[in-house]
Formats: structure tokens, C-alpha cells, sequence
């Protein structure tokens, strides 16, 4: 675990948990390493596993921002981090939005950039503003791969099957596409096969491109691509996958992974790898050195540490 400097270094810190495993194994490595855990669980996302983990649990609308912070002083907390994902689709374009209505303090946070002269709902710019929220109360935002960077990847291949031509080709052509759609603020995931972009990831998330993958190439044999994006921020919404991702790219026919070296984080790895093994996938790691600068045919799989 990175160590964590100024106030909140051996103090408490606050989890603002999405969905997915990735809030709980956060919370889990705070723990250990002796940190008290106080966590806002997002309706509808979050798992309740977190209460098992954390010291205490608040479960509330993603737009709750003043309860939030409320809550964190209450628990003298200097420092939070966020991990999990929050399904904008869901919050915004469903139903379930009268779980996540704004308070006086995330309508003053979001009002400049949703109703300005050219409204911005872009993932970053909405984040951006929360973070500069926590900040101006002398709060603290870490990224969650500061506080438990064994989550992340080193480069190699890291489980399945060794990787042909074919789906290095596929790799790299397909690592540029994303990377661009990354830049772009659409989405972190593409799939592709035999150099044609089957689907993009956007608003709906990984889960729904890969199913619609599935839909769109009935043959299989396809191979997804998830990057961060060129300018990534670290303290959101990094590039995950685990057992989940498996699940769900082998029921589509997907036959490879490829994710970024340093800068993807996989939940539960031991499962997530024997788990690719057993249906074979390929999980490849690259940097952009390896994909993209590469001068012949072939690219060097190196076997990761």
C-alpha cells in the first residue's frame, strides 16, 4: 500500500462506493493496513458486502453531496477515495433517478456545468467539480490504486492461451481506436475482430458492449480492448475487469482481453485468471510502447512477474 501523507495518514478514510467488488477490496486493504473505513454506499450499486468491511455505512443517492460531506465530518474523515463503477444510464435516464436527487449542495456543484450556454455532463468535468467540492472542505481525494496499488497489472500475459498474430494485429489496432474514444470522454472499451470495430463502449457500460458484441458476431472469435484514456485521472473511474468481465465475454464468444499494463485494475485476480484459463480467453497486458510502437508483425509476449 502506498503510503498516504498529511492529515488523514493514519487516520480514518471515506469510501464512496459504486458497483462491483473493486469498493469492497478497497475497503479490505484499508482495513488491514489500519485505517478505519467510513463508507457512502451508492443506492443501487454498491454491495452490502461493504458492511461486513467498513466501520460504518451510509447508504445514499449519488446526489446527496451535502448529507456526504455531513457524514465524512461527522467521522472527522480528511481523506476519501471512490472506487466502483455508477451506471449513468440508471442515474439519469431511469426511473431509479428519484433515489439520486440533488441536495441544495450538488445542484450549487453541478449547476455551472449543466446549465451554462454549452452544458458539459461529461464523466471527468462532473468528477473534476466533486473533487474540487471535497477539496475546498479541506478533504482530501486519493485514488484508490494509490491506497492499493497491487490491484493493478504489470505488462504481460496473464492467463489463457498464448496469443497468435491474428489477435495482436487485432490488439493493436483496436488499443487506437479505444484510446481515441477514451480522449474523446465515450468509453474505455471497443471489440473487435479481423480488424473490424465490431462495438463501442458509451453510456451503458462494458457489460451491455460486450452483450451486444455477442448479438452483432454470432461467430465469436471476437477480442476486447479496454485503455484508459489518454489523460486518465487515477482517482476515477479506472479501467477494471474481473471474474464478471470472464463471465460475460465467454458467454458472448469472445476468445481475448486486452487491457493496459500499470493502469487497469483486476478485481479478484487469482479467480479472474483461472477463470480465463478454463474458458479460453487470452488476457493480455500491454503498454502503449508495445502496441503502438512497434516497427514489424510480430509483437513479444512477455510472460508478466
Amino acid at each position: 500500500m502506498a503510503p498516504i501523507r498529511g492529515a488523514d495518514a493514519a487516520g480514518p478514510i471515506g469510501l464512496i462506493a459504486g458497483w462491483g467488488r473493486l469498493p469492497v477490496l478497497v475497503a479490505q486493504t484499508l482495513k488491514d493496513n489500519g485505517h478505519p473505513v467510513h463508507c457512502i454506499a451508492i443506492n443501487g450499486h454498491a454491495s452490502a458486502e461493504l458492511e461486513d468491511v467498513c466501520d460504518a455505512v451510509q447508504w445514499s443517492g449519488v446526489g446527496r453531496m451535502g448529507g456526504h460531506l455531513r457524514y465524512f465530518r461527522r467521522h472527522k474523515v480528511t481523506g476519501i477515495t471512490m472506487a466502483g463503477k455508477l451506471f449513468k444510464s440508471d442515474l439519469l435516464y431511469s426511473r431509479s433517478v428519484w433515489r439520486h436527487l440533488p441536495d441544495w449542495t450538488c445542484v450549487r456543484v453541478f449547476a455551472p456545468l449543466l446549465l451554462g450556454r454549452r452544458p458539459d455532463a461529461r464523466d471527468d468535468s462532473l468528477l473534476t467539480a466533486v473533487t474540487e467540492l471535497y477539496l475546498r472542505q479541506g478533504i482530501a481525494v486519493h485514488a484508490a490504486t494509490d491506497l492499493a496499488p497491487e490491484l493493478l497489472v504489470n505488462q504481460g500475459h496473464l492467463a489463457g492461451p498464448s496469443p497468435k498474430p491474428a489477435l495482436q494485429s487485432d490488439a493493436r489496432a483496436g488499443w487506437r481506436v479505444a484510446r481515441q474514444m477514451g480522449g474523446l470522454d465515450i468509453g474505455q472499451t471497443i471489440t473487435i475482430k479481423d480488424g473490424t470495430v465490431i462495438a463501442v463502449e458509451a453510456i451503458e457500460g462494458t457489460d451491455a458492449c460486450i452483450q451486444r458484441t455477442g448479438q452483432l458476431c454470432s461467430r465469436g472469435g471476437w477480442t476486447l480492448v479496454k485503455v484508459a484514456k489518454p489523460d486518465q485521472d487515477m482517482r476515477f473511474d479506472v479501467p477494471t475487469i474481473g471474474p464478471q468481465t470472464i463471465a460475460n465475454v465467454h458467454a458472448a464468444g469472445g476468445k481475448a482481453i486486452v487491457i493496459e499494463a500499470e493502469r487497469t485494475i483486476v478485481v479478484d485476480q487469482d479467480q479472474t485468471y483461472r477463470d480465463a484459463s478454463r474458458a479460453g480467453i487470452s488476457i493480455i497486458a500491454y503498454d502503449d510502447a508495445e502496441v503502438c510502437g512497434s516497427s514489424t508483425e510480430e509483437t513479444v509476449v512477455r510472460r508478466a512477474a
